[in-house]
């Protein structure tokens, strides 16, 4: 009998291959550098937590959230990651298919914020 260690690594791959409707819209906005040529990866392991979107150059993650997220759950996972150093940016993921324009217009502005703190 074969056994598969089961590591965040792998969670990460099998959430990439089975993306929500959500993410799979973001990440045509954000894949091959087309948001401000910036490098955003997909469903990345921070332990002990897996991010929708991260671009690593500005610490930045986008988080979109539908109906089973819980906002103690997603605080707690934020105040962890904002103590790497990362900003974490939500969107609900009725927001993205209502008005993505605007979701994009939002990002843009935080990368823009992002690019002035790390100068």
């Amino acid at each position: 009998m074969r056994r598969i260690k089961i590591t965040f690594k792998y969670l990460a791959r099998n959430l990439r291959k089975n993306q929500t409707d959500a993410e799979q819209i973001l990440w045509l906005q954000l894949r091959n550098r087309r948001l401000l040529n910036y490098k955003f990866r997909r469903q990345f392991a921070i332990e002990p937590y897996i991010v929708d979107f991260v671009c690593l150059e500005l610490k930045l993650i986008i988080e979109l959230d539908g109906s089973q997220h819980s906002e103690q759950a997603d605080t707690e996972r934020t105040v962890f990651l904002n103590q790497l150093g990362f900003r974490v940016v939500r969107f609900w993921n009725h927001d993205l298919f209502n008005n993505l324009e605007a979701v994009l217009e939002q990002i843009n502005l935080v990368v823009g914020e992002q690019e002035k703190v790390d100068q």
